[in-house]
C-alpha cells in the first residue's frame, strides 16, 4: 500500500491539498484536518498560500518568532513581502531567509539543497563513454607492455560496447 500524503506542517495524514498558481508557478501543501482548521483554511475570506507558509515556518521549533522581521539586505525584502506577494524579491533572499526555509523546505522534500536532475539516457550514455575510455586506456597500455592476450580481450570488450544499440 503507497505511503499516504503527510501534512505539510505536523507530519499527520494530509486529507486537506492546497494549489496556488503564482505567476504561472504551482505551489502545493498538505493539511491533516486539526492543520487545515488551525491555519483558517476553511475560512471562505481565504487565505494566503505563503502566509501558511511563513506561519507554519514560525511554528516550527527551530525558527524563532525573532526570525519574523527579517529582511534582505540586497533587495529589501521582508517576509510581509514575500507573504503578500508569494515569492522572493532575489537569489539573494534564499540565503537571508534561511532560518525559515529551511525547516519549511525540509518537511516538504527530501532535502534543502537542489540536487538538479539528469535524464537516465544521460547517465547511461556517460557510463559507456567512461567505460569505453578507461578500456581504450587499458589497450593502450596492453599493447605497450606486450600483454597481447589482454589486449585482446579489451579490444573485444570495446567491440562489443560499441555494437550494442544506443551507444
Amino acid at each position: 500500500m503507497a505511503n499516504p500524503i503527510k501534512c505539510s506542517l505536523c507530519g499527520k495524514p494530509a486529507t486537506v491539498h492546497l494549489t496556488q498558481i503564482i505567476t504561472n508557478k504551482i505551489h502545493k501543501v498538505d493539511l491533516c484536518e486539526d492543520c487545515a482548521k488551525a491555519k483558517g483554511v476553511t475560512d471562505p475570506a481565504g487565505f494566503s498560500l505563503a502566509d501558511l507558509l511563513i506561519k507554519g515556518a514560525l511554528n516550527n521549533e527551530t525558527v524563532t518568532e525573532g526570525d519574523a522581521g527579517l529582511a534582505c539586505p540586497t533587495c529589501g525584502f521582508t517576509q510581509q513581502d514575500f507573504k503578500k506577494v508569494g515569492r522572493f524579491g532575489c537569489p539573494k533572499c534564499y540565503e537571508a531567509f534561511r532560518p525559515m526555509l529551511s525547516p519549511m523546505l525540509g518537511g516538504m522534500h527530501k532535502g534543502v539543497t537542489h540536487l538538479g536532475k539528469v535524464p537516465q539516457r544521460a547517465l547511461d550514455r556517460r557510463s559507456i563513454y567512461e567505460r569505453l575510455t578507461k578500456l581504450e586506456v587499458e589497450l593502450d597500455l596492453a599493447i605497450k607492455s606486450e600483454r597481447y592476450e589482454d589486449a585482446a580481450r579489451f579490444r573485444d570488450e570495446i567491440r562489443q560496447i560499441k555494437q550494442t544499440p544506443g551507444t
